[in-house]
């Protein structure tokens, strides 16, 4: 089976007359439909590979193909649009536009590529609201939701589009226990229904502990890539 994400020999460095390396001849892949999780430090590197996995910053050194594509080698439009309609992100800090509903915030993805939003497109929304639990509060602006609702409304968003690879940095480190275990528990629901690859970044080694691979960075090198 091809492999959905490959990284052959990734290197990061910042700056030009003061470099530092933040990532060391890195070299991972991915199997679609799997739920994957990496961990690590603070300082690791976990946040740094996760952008170039989601072609949001490009490596110093090193090939990234997605779904066999050499994202190294792609103009800057390209890879939005591979974004747009390959990819999924859920952060930390879900990014939703204060202004919009819920709805509206899922819909965005669709409404980026010029595209009005057609029946359809909307019953896919409503359906989506429904998987994740935020149905009752589909007309209620970011504001005026809690955190996990908020939360939720992003992971809606990150799969308006059916993404094949959903990558999420710290999604519940703004949660409390409860809404963590709940979030975690969708993500894993999702990933079953829809055969969505996530790799997953945090810090919680509990929460790492419920993912079918575990990747261990430390100091910008793989310590540990276990398997379960």
């Amino acid at each position: 089976m091809d492999k959905i994400l490959t990284l052959k020999n990734i290197n990061k460095v910042y700056g030009t007359k003061i470099k530092t390396q933040v990532l060391f001849d890195l070299n991972l892949s991915f199997e679609p439909g799997s739920f994957n999780s990496i961990i690590g430090q603070s300082g690791s590197g976990k946040s740094t590979l996760l952008n170039i996995m989601g072609t949001l910053d490009r490596p110093t050194e090193g090939i990234v193909e997605i779904m066999g594509k050499n994202t190294v080698e792609m103009s800057k439009r390209d890879l939005a649009e591979l974004r747009n309609k390959s990819l999924g992100f859920v952060f930390q800090f879900h990014y939703l536009l204060p202004e919009f509903t819920a709805m509206e915030n899922i819909l965005l993805p669709v409404m980026m590529q010029n595209k009005g939003v057609s029946q359809e497109v909307k019953k896919r929304a409503e359906e989506l609201m429904e998987i994740v639990g935020i149905e009752k509060v589909k007309n209620n602006k970011a504001n005026d939701m809690s955190g996990g609702q908020q939360q939720r409304t992003a992971i809606a968003r990150a799969l308006m589009n059916r993404p094949k690879l959903i990558l999420a940095d710290e999604p519940t480190g703004n949660l409390d226990s409860e809404a963590t275990d709940n979030i975690y528990q969708l993500l894993k629901e999702i990933n079953e229904k829809y055969r969505s690859t996530f790799i997953v970044i945090t810090h919680d080694k509990k929460i790492a502990e419920r993912t079918d691979r575990v990747i261990e960075l430390r100091d910008g090198k793989i310590h540990l890539d276990l398997l379960r």
